[in-house]
């Protein structure tokens, strides 16, 4: 399907709403019937149905159909976040006894999840290094029902073969599941590469303007439908009309964005490797990267999304270093027109900082929409400071 016919067209009845260009925000909970036999159905078969707008949405239904579409999916849901969107398919399709192998190093509410929330329902979890393939195999049990990835991750940037990895759980009859946040559909398509549930927080690429908060997973019909009438309505994890419209906005410019961001954030790589106060760039389509030739294979592009190690000899060298930044924002979160900074720092108390120790002095960086020179010149004098 066309992309451009997706992001512009699909799902967009317009000579419904008088040809207008934008669909219209329907915001309303609650939704009637002419007859007590249609509303019977209804309650029978929500899924298909628009009832109530904690399960289906008309302005919802249109971005559902486009990011299924985006993905090379059949069918998606949208949630209130990303967490949501991994969280709740997770709930709905394991159950009590069921195991979990999850790469290391995923999402840290992901973590969260997996080592918090879910052995409450007894169900475990298996952290495995997803750079092999084999790792996968070693940790899969008789209850395992689920693997889950993230590819790659958002910090330092670990692949998995995806192709790879959902070949083994199809031999084993286990599901799979990836978190796609950090490329989006334009940049890698991991349905098409056997994975049964891609989510992704679209809140960042996708919104695009960080005016949002949402996430989307989608996967074959059966499965959302599985998701859907389970713990998707159960639990009341849904996005409003208004933020799914801000969605189908922001979709508009999605390739141009990302088109954007992604050639800046080549440039500012470039300049950060060759500079004497960085010690390294992780970045995954920088040909240093250990996993360069496997990005190349499954990635259309990287994102706005790298980090570095700074040389640094005290924790105070590195907070210099970001305080210094005037068009970085410290803040979480990426995908936006803003260009981002946040230090390992943050993370764990100043007194424990140590200078041997690279993950202490690494630094992550998301390049926005500004001019990739502003941006070099940003980070030059904060270089110097």
């Amino acid at each position: 399907m066309d992309l451009s016919y997706i992001l512009n067209e699909l799902g967009e009845e317009r000579e419904q709403y008088f040809q207008a260009v934008a669909p219209p925000i329907m915001q309303s909970s609650n939704f009637t019937f002419k007859s007590v036999s249609d509303f019977r159905q209804a309650l029978a078969d929500e899924y298909n149905a628009t009832l109530y707008s904690r399960g289906n949405n008309p302005t919802v239904d249109i971005l559902r159909k486009k990011l299924a579409a985006l993905d090379g999916a059949e069918d998606a849901l949208v949630f209130g976040s990303g967490i949501a969107a991994i969280a709740i398919p997770i709930l709905a399709l394991l159950n009590q006894g069921d195991h979990v192998v999850s790469v290391a190093k995923p999402y840290s509410w992901t973590i969260k999840l997996f080592e918090r929330l879910l052995p409450k329902f007894g169900i475990t979890t298996t952290f495995v290094d997803g750079t092999k393939t084999e790792n996968f195999a070693a940790a899969i049990q008789p209850t395992t029902r689920l693997i889950f990835l993230e590819s790659p991750n958002t910090f330092t940037y670990e692949l998995q073969d995806l192709k790879a990895v959902a070949t083994l759980a199809k031999s084993k009859n286990i599901l799979t599941m990836t978190d796609n946040s950090y490329c989006s559909p334009i940049n890698q398509q991991p349905y098409k590469m056997g994975i049964d549930l891609v989510a992704q927080s679209a809140t960042k690429f996708i919104g695009g303007h960080s005016d949002v908060v949402a996430g989307v997973v989608t996967g074959s019909k059966a499965l959302i439908k599985k998701i859907f009438d389970a713990e998707f309505l159960n639990i009341g994890g849904n996005i409003s009309p208004m933020n799914a419209w801000l969605l189908i906005r922001g979709l508009r410019t999605l390739p141009l964005r990302l088109q954007r961001v992604c050639a800046s954030t080549k440039v500012i790589v470039d300049f950060l490797t060759h500079h004497p106060r960085i010690e390294r760039v992780i970045f995954p389509f920088h040909p240093s990267f250990p996993q360069y030739e496997l990005a190349k294979k499954q990635m259309r592009d990287a994102g706005g999304l790298f980090s570095i190690v700074l040389k640094a000899k005290s924790v105070e060298e590195v907070e210099t270093f970001c305080n210094s930044l005037k068009h970085f924002f410290l803040a979480v979160s990426w995908g936006g027109h803003e260009s981002l900074v946040i230090p390992s720092v943050v993370s764990f108390p100043r007194a424990d900082f140590d200078a041997s120790n690279q993950n202490h002095r690494l630094i992550r960086l998301y390049v926005g929409l500004e001019d990739p020179d502003y941006l070099i010149a940003d980070l030059k004098q904060a270089l110097e400071k």
